[in-house]
């Protein structure tokens, strides 16, 4: 059976890193949370659980991810955020592609649980992650917040059945100041990356974003959070193209 690291990254997740960790040690080889200098248990929760925990500064998603995927010691990694776990299905899967990993890249369903409802349908679900993946070949990339495994062109690509299980907000209030810290960051990355938006932008994409999740992608079928998470939707989609907009003009 061919061995598999899990890289974790965390900042004050005392209440989430303990799920993770027991989720992924049927799997695991090798367990690694990189720690942005916590002030809660997170630290002390890791290594009681036979976590190596190593402590960084924050420096963006995409290079904390990376710089967490620089310290497994085996080929095969798997990446998780620490509000994030393994449900059973998914950890059955993995071992059964431990015998003899044949992709480079593996991707699996994300479910989110919002508000202590699991959201099945709309913009979040499916939700498809590619996860696990030979580091040797692969890289995060993408645009902060948003980012992504990148692999070699031509790589090969499995879906896994499972879930990753995301504990995502417990209440309305976190989602909307994490829309608020998720959007300035979005804006100033896409700013450094020469893109622009226009007022129309900003009247015209979060109306487009609400009818996508709630409407197109069935939404609504989730009830009330279903229409909450749309709006949400929305709603980062508006702070993030206003935001651009007045870094451009205070640029000019």
């Amino acid at each position: 059976m061919e061995k598999l690291s899990i890289v974790i990254i965390s900042y004050n997740e005392e209440q989430n890193i303990g799920r993770c960790i027991d989720s992924v040690k049927p799997v695991a080889d090798e367990i690694i949370v990189l720690d942005s200098y916590s002030t809660d248990q997170t630290v002390r929760i890791a290594e009681e659980k036979g976590a190596i925990v190593k402590q960084q500064a924050f420096n963006g998603y995409i290079e904390k991810k990376n710089d967490a995927l620089a310290l497994a010691s085996n080929h095969y990694v798997l990446s998780l955020d620490a509000d994030e776990a393994l449900d059973q299905a998914l950890q059955s899967s993995i071992l059964k592609e431990k015998e003899n990993f044949s992709a480079a890249g593996y991707r699996m369903n994300r479910c989110t649980n919002y508000c202590g409802q699991f959201i099945l349908h709309g913009s979040w679900y499916p939700d498809r992650k590619l996860r696990l993946f030979d580091k040797r070949i692969a890289s995060w990339g993408g645009t902060n917040p948003h980012d992504r495994i990148e692999l070699s062109q031509g790589s090969r690509i499995h879906h896994l059945k499972g879930d990753i299980l995301h504990y995502a907000y417990k209440s309305i209030a976190d989602h909307v100041a994490q829309n608020n810290k998720l959007s300035t960051m979005a804006a100033n990355a896409l700013f450094e990356k020469g893109k622009r938006t226009r007022l129309l932008n900003i009247l015209v994409n979060p109306f487009w974003s609400f009818t996508q999740s709630f409407l197109i992608r069935a939404g609504f079928l989730d009830g009330f959070f279903g229409f909450i998470i749309a709006v949400q939707i929305a709603h980062m989609t508006f702070l993030k193209h206003s935001k651009l907009y007045l870094i451009q003009k205070a640029a000019k």
